[in-house]
Parts: structure tokens; sequence; C-alpha cells
């Protein structure tokens, strides 16, 4: 049995036991959640399509992390100008445990 739900403008393929990183979600470790923008549900030969989403559909997930991924650089440079920027950016994630698909 898996679904696909959409949560922080993407869209993610799940199962029961799965963990995937997705976009800051507030909340502490341990932390139950309900990701209710079910878009599909399939169990075998029997599969449910949202219009757009599943009614009564819901993945049960705890927040297993809340952390910060790896530094990303960001340099400016305009030639003959004496122009430099050096920025960085380290994009907040929380990480999900699947527990369960409720049809």
């Amino acid at each position: 049995m898996y679904a696909i739900v959409r949560t922080g403008g993407k869209q993610y393929q799940v199962a029961a036991g799965d963990q995937l990183r997705v976009e800051k979600i507030e909340g502490t470790v341990g932390d139950t959640i309900e990701l209710s923008e079910v878009l599909l549900v399939a169990d075998g030969d029997d599969i449910a399509i949202g219009k757009p989403t599943v009614e009564n559909a819901k993945v049960i997930a705890t927040i297993a992390e809340q952390g910060k991924g790896k530094k990303i650089k960001v340099f400016k440079k305009k030639r003959r100008k004496g122009y430099q920027l050096m920025q960085g950016h380290r994009q907040a994630y929380t990480a999900l445990k699947i527990s369960e698909i409720n049809k």
C-alpha cells in the first residue's frame, strides 16, 4: 500500500515505514502529524485517485528529525567593477517517519 501526498509544494510517494525529508514543518521531534493532502492511495489493484484530493484519506507520520541541509554557497561577481558578493544558505527540513496510511 502506498500513497502520494503533497506537502511544502512538492509531491512524495510514501508507504508505511518510509522516512523522507520534506520542507520544514513546525513541531518537535516525536510529535505526530497528519498529512491530509493525499492525492492518490493505492492498495494492490484498488486505486483511489483524488479530484484534487482523496476524501477522508490521511497519512499519519511522526517527526523523526528537525535540521538544516548542507550549505550552498552563492557567489556573485561583476567583471571589472570590483563587485563581489558571497552568501551561504542552509535549507531547513523535517524528517518524517510514516507510520500508517488511512483511506
